[in-house]
């Protein structure tokens, strides 16, 4: 009888005890994992990797035409642990004839909660009011002392009304919010009604928002978006928040929007790099408040 011939399977973090029984029963693969918390080397990709017929990635690994080269012709399925496919080289993937896997509304719900957690934070001046709290700047009672941005009335502006930015307007909605203003690169209605958002340009938004979210995909198009033009277009007393990627944001143009006063405050959900240098200006300002990425804070809650 001739031996079964077994399919390699390389899987480039830990992943939950249900992931790994699913895979054991598969009789016909050969799994082998990274079982370590720290992030796996592009070398150590590289040789995992190669005689694999099949990938299972996160969205810190780069999966670029070298990789792929050193994979070989067995390489027939890529999946990632990501509702963003920005980090796979697409174009040589199709090339190919590489299928990919993804996980579009996996975290839904968790990076939305994350979202509205952020935003409530940084308008709310959360992180500096427990710091006057722990150094002892809270002193006396003042009523005008530590005021935040409130969300009833107020306008709210998403920019990417997909998944999440539906789910993130859906839990808004019951703070009082007045309008709702979207972009993005077509107006979505049947999507829209259910909050009555307006589908508005660019620098429409930015003019009109009391607090803007990014919730849209890395494409070429929204790679820097969020630079210097659009910042000075947003008024002085509002909220930038991004849980979309790092590279949607000219992270120096932002600090100088903060450091000069053009916006009032922003949670950082991703950055560029992440993680953040510790020495990072945007992590020196009081009124900037940063998070590890959706996919870390929420894979607990999502497992």
């Amino acid at each position: 009888m001739r031996p079964v011939r077994l399919m390699k399977v390389f899987i480039t973090c830990r992943i939950s005890p249900e992931g790994r029984a699913a895979l054991a029963r598969a009789s016909d693969c050969e799994v082998e994992q990274w079982d370590s918390e720290e992030p796996i080397t592009y070398k150590d990709l590289e040789r995992g990797l190669t005689g694999a017929h099949g990938l299972l990635c996160i969205l810190s690994n780069r999966v670029d035409k070298k990789l792929l080269d050193t994979a070989g012709a067995n390489l027939k399925v890529i999946s990632t642990l990501s509702v963003g496919v920005d980090h796979l080289a697409l174009d040589e993937i199709k090339k190919r004839g590489i299928r990919v896997g993804y996980t579009p509304d996996v975290l839904t719900d968790a990076t939305a909660e994350l979202a509205v957690s952020l935003l409530l934070t940084t308008c709310r001046r959360l992180p500096e009011a427990i710091g006057e709290v722990k150094n002892g700047g809270w002193t006396s009672w003042q009523p005008l002392w530590m005021c935040g941005y409130g969300l009833t009335e107020s306008t709210v502006g998403i920019i990417g009304l997909g998944r999440i930015g539906q789910a993130i307007a859906r839990r808004l909605k019951p703070f009082g919010v007045q309008r709702f203003l979207y972009t993005g690169r077509q107006p979505k209605p049947k999507e829209a009604a259910e909050f009555q958002a307006e589908f508005v340009t660019t620098p429409q938004l930015a003019a009109a928002s009391d607090f803007i979210i990014v919730a849209c995909s890395l494409t070429p198009a929204t790679k820097g978006l969020c630079n210097k033009d659009f910042f000075q277009q947003m008024k002085k007393t509002a909220v930038f928040v991004n849980i979309s990627r790092g590279d949607v944001v000219n992270q120096d143009d932002l600090y100088q929007a903060l450091v000069s006063n053009q916006i009032a405050a922003a949670g950082l959900d991703v950055t560029t790099p992440e993680p953040l240098p510790t020495n990072h200006p945007l992590l020196t300002l009081k009124n900037c408040d940063s998070l590890p990425s959706a996919c870390e804070v929420t894979s607990l809650t999502s497992s």
